[in-house]
């Protein structure tokens, strides 16, 4: 046995670290060896006097005072390199390392059976639970990653017969005094990581072995001083994913052949780059600043390299050349891809009787059948929709023809609309891009097949948000079929409105995901790309949610202690990214007010009065007059009752707060009062125009936000609160819920067959085919669209291309309060084309870049003033001599300027910097969050350790 072991203990407190107490816990194991060490060197590292007084009074035999930012590895060069101590063995200890009585003689035991042994190391458990492997050996694999052989096992003798190791956690080791010396003892380049791996790696290099003494026990307690810290916040987190990629890092450069060198310093930039997208996918973007600082620190830490290098040589080549070792005797020790994707794929919390969340049971549970019952009811209630390539009517229109000019609208730039309107898009036509990409080769034809599907979809979505909320296949069927009835949903397919539609489909799938937004980052990425959409379709809502996304956070801090309060906080981010050009618009154009306009094509439509008897409506979920069609259906009958169809729901949502589980249905009551509370602010107040009428905003969207919440609190009253244990009666309450759903909806779904709806086959163009052919050639065509008024006068608004389009719709122009110089000029040229009088109004014309006037037919019934300036206006163009006739369109009738038409102004230099800058900026966030929102295995196996319900629940068989 050697005659002398030298120990080293380490002492660098940390601020929320009590080192005293593990300190004096460590020195007293050290004074109960039961083979005591011959001498003891205390470094301490900064400190207090504190400190000192409890080394002074220790049987340590010397003490040396460093700086408190001095590393491990150097306060282990301090103590024993250069240093003649006649020590045959040095034990590398820390203020958190408590060994065993026996830990010592167990270790200098197996130091002497193996002469082949460089050096030794314990078992590593954890300072309050000795039953848990916090390490036991080390590897790394082929790419240099350190991987834990035991880590954060229960300690169950599964490993104790394991010896031979790569390497080993610095902590506890017991090394040979003339192996530290050959090997020059710690590296200090390794950011105080992966030490005890390094070490083994060149022990194993100068051919000597790295063995395990699992009988040897330390506890320690993660402070960080030898080793990285335990990560239990997030200051300690990033610490330790710093140090673990610098020592990655630094191993790579040290251990590479010297040509690879240079070729793996040129890749530590990008590699942080890959490595940022794949933190971004794993759900760990609080690794990414410390992924760069690691990348940043190797860059530059070339001096450290090149002394590691030395180092490794110096091993390699040593006097005793037989006994070297090789990178490929070193191989077997590694880690495989094989070995790894196993370690990963084990779920220990499981294994060791851990919860693991239910199937999900969408086949078996009904889902599917309720999907396909919805497709085949919205087949029936649209028949002609499958034969359709156009959807009209109410405030749909088509999409542009090609992908490029759909993502073209939605970006910052020229508009199609106004003599030279340039701004940021509205939100909206994102949303409009990324439906019609779904049919890249006839665009329009996507939202044609969205309003077939709309039905199934709103099913789905409900049927998974209703997930969220309670086990029962049968409540979730409630759920998903109760959500698809909705007024407001059928209400806006059979009106035309593209917005409500998609808002509608988007609400059950934010709350699928963003109530569990604080969990995991993948719901966190799903949700904020969900709120962003929920947003561009009802800009109006974002008061509402807005209180949502406050009541998050603050639950986060006050249940949860702040965790994932950073996740909530993202949840706003790409909505904010996506809206900011737009705010900064309206802020410049005293326009803020119109923010709150719905996108898309203004258009009234029927609407609720702004008086006690609409508000009432409202309160019923019903957006229209008409009570959902029921007063059209039964034009002579009593309609009183309509609204009554959905108190069942109503009561049943006001109990959920006096549930089991009342916290979800005080939270889902507060986002009922905030959807009605929104609709009826709503109701009544303008803030948009289509030509000489005001447009209120439309409250379905609101109402929709109000449904969502009062349908979650029915099911959480029957799911936990309804005489649970009673089937009969929860079965005759969700069957009250479902005939009112039902009956509200018969008006609707017949309304197309009836020829009632809205909606119609739209036309391809809003202009005659053929300034749409011209357009087609030419996006660049600019059209004058001249509508006679119902009380006198005409409306004038430009179009450039072959036709008004969905997404070239903009609120810029739509909600603009104040004349503009444009409007004037626009104004000037409509009233010089209909008056016979002005000469040269078609050349100012074709110096603008218009080519085309089409004076429209009045929006029926024709009036007799709009009658009789149309007739004007028709006779003051037909007598100018640089107008040629094309004809008499359905659109109505269309001049052509015969003088050659200039070019379309393009945009400036800075307004094309600005598009890009925006762009990129709007790209780069939605990368982000579409990266956090993809799922991986691990997020995957995460999710199945907690519960798929929200909130505290009761539950019992199903």
């Amino acid at each position: 046995m050697p005659a002398r072991v030298h120990a080293l203990l380490v002492v660098r407190p940390d601020g929320r670290t009590p080192a005293a107490f593990h300190l004096r816990r460590t020195l007293a194991a050290l004074d109960e060896q039961a083979r005591p060490v011959d001498a003891l060197t205390v470094v301490v590292c900064g400190g207090d006097d504190h400190l000192r007084e409890i080394v002074a009074a220790s049987s340590a035999t010397s003490v040396i005072t460093a700086p408190a930012s001095t590393g491990y590895a150097a306060a282990a060069a301090l103590a024993f390199d250069g240093a003649d101590d006649g020590a045959d063995a040095r034990w590398l200890l820390a203020q958190d390392t408590a060994p065993e009585p026996d830990a010592l003689s167990q270790l200098l035991g197996a130091l002497e059976l193996s002469p082949s042994v460089a050096f030794v190391a314990p078992k590593l458990v954890r300072w309050d639970d000795r039953a848990d492997i916090v390490s036991l050996g080390v590897s790394m694999t082929r790419f240099g990653r350190s991987i834990g052989l035991a880590d954060g096992e229960l300690d169950q003798g599964q490993h104790d017969a394991h010896e031979d190791v790569l390497g080993a956690d610095v902590r506890g080791i017991l090394i040979r005094a003339e192996a530290w010396a050959s090997l020059g003892g710690l590296d200090t380049g390794l950011a105080g990581a992966d030490e005890g791996l390094d070490l083994g790696v060149r022990a194993r290099l100068a051919g000597a072995r790295v063995s395990l003494v699992p009988g040897a026990r330390v506890a320690v307690a993660g402070d960080g001083v030898a080793g990285v810290p335990i990560p239990l916040t997030p200051q300690r987190r990033r610490r330790a994913v710093y140090a673990v990629r610098v020592a990655q890092l630094h191993r790579r450069l040290v251990y590479a052949p010297a040509f690879a060198v240079p070729l793996h310093w040129l890749t530590l930039l990008p590699l942080a780059l890959w490595r940022t997208v794949v933190d971004l996918v794993r759900k760990q973007p609080g690794r990414i600043p410390s992924e760069w600082a690691a990348a940043a620190v190797a860059v530059v830490a070339v001096a450290s390299v090149w002394r590691a290098r030395r180092r490794l040589a110096r091993t390699k080549g040593g006097s005793d050349r037989d006994r070297t070792g090789s990178w490929a005797q070193i191989a077997p020790l590694r880690t495989t891809r094989a070995e790894l994707r196993e370690r990963l794929d084990d779920d220990p919390e499981v294994a060791l009787g851990g919860a693991r969340r239910p199937d999900l049971r969408f086949f078996s549970g009904g889902g599917a059948w309720l999907v396909l019952a919805a497709l085949a009811a919205s087949v029936a209630a649209f028949p002609a929709l499958l034969a359709w390539p156009v959807l009209g009517g109410g405030a749909l229109q088509p999409l542009a023809t090609t992908v490029g000019q759909l993502w073209n609208d939605a970006a910052y730039g020229q508009r199609i609309l106004g003599l030279d309107t340039v701004g940021p898009a509205d939100p909206f036509a994102a949303v409009v891009a990324g439906i019609g990409s779904l049919s890249p080769w006839a665009p329009s034809r996507a939202l044609v097949l969205l309003w077939i599907v709309a039905l199934p979809l709103a099913a789905l979505g409900g049927w998974f948000a209703a997930t969220r909320v309670t086990e029962r296949s049968e409540l979730r069927l409630l759920g998903g079929a109760v959500w698809a009835l909705s007024p407001t949903l059928l209400v806006a397919l059979t009106q035309g409105r593209p917005a409500g539609v998609v808002l509608h489909l988007l609400l059950p799938w934010l709350f699928f995901a963003g109530s569990v937004a604080h969990r995991s980052w993948a719901g966190a990425g799903a949700a904020s790309i969900l709120l962003a959409g929920v947003l561009a379709c009802a800009p109006s809502l974002a008061p509402a949610l807005a209180v949502v996304w406050f009541g998050m956070i603050v639950l986060a801090i006050v249940v949860r202690s702040g965790r994932g309060v950073t996740r909530v906080i993202w949840l706003l981010v790409p909505s904010l990214v996506l809206a900011v050009p737009l705010v900064w618009n309206a802020l410049a154009n005293a326009r803020v007010w119109g923010l709150l306009a719905d996108p898309g094509v203004p258009w009234a439509g029927p609407q609720v009065a702004a008086d006690a008897a609409g508000r009432a409506l409202l309160a019923a979920g019903i957006p229209t007059s008409d009570l959902a069609g029921w007063a059209t259906l039964l034009p002579d009958g009593p309609t009183w009752w309509v609204p009554l169809l959905s108190v069942p729901l109503a009561l049943l949502a006001l109990l959920a707060p006096l549930t089991q589980r009342w916290a979800v249905g005080v939270v889902l009551l507060v986002v009922t009062a905030l959807g009605l509370g929104t609709a009826f602010a709503a109701v009544g107040i303008s803030v948009a125009f289509s030509q000489s009428v005001s447009v209120p905003l439309w409250p379905g969207t609101a109402l929709s936000l109000a449904w969502l919440g009062a349908l979650g609190g029915a099911l959480v009253s029957l799911d936990a609160g309804l005489a649970p244990r009673v089937a009969f009666v929860r079965g005759v309450a969700a069957a009250l819920v479902l005939a009112g759903a039902v009956t509200l909806a018969i008006p609707s779904l017949t309304a197309f067959t009836r020829g009632d709806a809205t909606i119609a086959n739209g036309p391809a163009s809003t202009l005659p085919a053929f300034v749409a052919a011209e357009g087609r050639e030419s996006p660049d065509v600019g059209t004058i669209v001249l509508t006679p008024q119902s009380e006198a006068g005409v409306a004038a608004q430009i179009v450039w291309g072959g036709s008004e389009t969905l997404g070239g719709q903009t609120t810029l122009q739509s909600t603009r309060t104040h004349v503009t110089p444009q409007d004037e000029q626009v104004a000037a040229l409509a009233a010089d084309l209909v008056t016979p009088s002005a000469d040269d109004v078609v050349a100012e014309l074709a110096r603008q870049g218009i080519g085309f006037i089409l004076l429209a037919t009045a929006p029926a019934p024709e009036t007799d003033a709009a009658r009789t300036m149309r007739l004007s206006a028709t006779t003051a163009l037909s007598q100018r001599d640089t107008l040629v006739v094309v004809g008499d369109t359905a659109k109505g009738e269309l001049w052509r300027v015969v003088d050659d038409v200039a070019a379309r102004p393009g945009e400036s230099a800075s307004e094309t910097a600005t598009a890009r800058w925006i762009a990129f900026a709007q790209l780069a966030v939605f990368a982000v969050a579409l990266l956090l929102a993809v799922p991986t295995v691990a997020t995957r196996r995460a999710a199945r350790r907690t519960p798929r319900i929200v909130g505290p629940h009761w539950q019992e068989g199903r």
